[in-house]
């Protein structure tokens, strides 16, 4: 897993992380690991689903017709694809 070192922090922002970080209960690199992965995870990320029924709905289909798809989309989150 990569590392990052951040340098020339000053007192005042390394303070502030500490401070943020015991009010969310947890460590400072948690807390600057989670901060940095909101800064670049997508906000509105369309998924795949989602979109093909949109594209089912354009093609005209009725929701009778995408409904058993929807009842077979799962709730949770598929894991990422492991290439090792």
């Amino acid at each position: 897993m990569p590392a990052v070192t951040i340098r020339n922090l000053s007192d005042e922002a390394h303070r502030a992380l500490k401070v943020r970080a015991a009010q969310h209960g947890r460590s400072t690199e948690a807390e600057m690991r989670d901060i940095l992965e909101a800064a670049v995870r997508p906000t509105h990320r369309v998924k795949l689903g989602t979109l093909l029924s949109a594209i089912g709905r354009e093609a005209g289909l009725t929701e009778a017709e995408l409904e058993p798809f929807d009842r077979l989309r799962g709730e949770t989150p598929t894991a990422p694809m492991s290439f090792e």
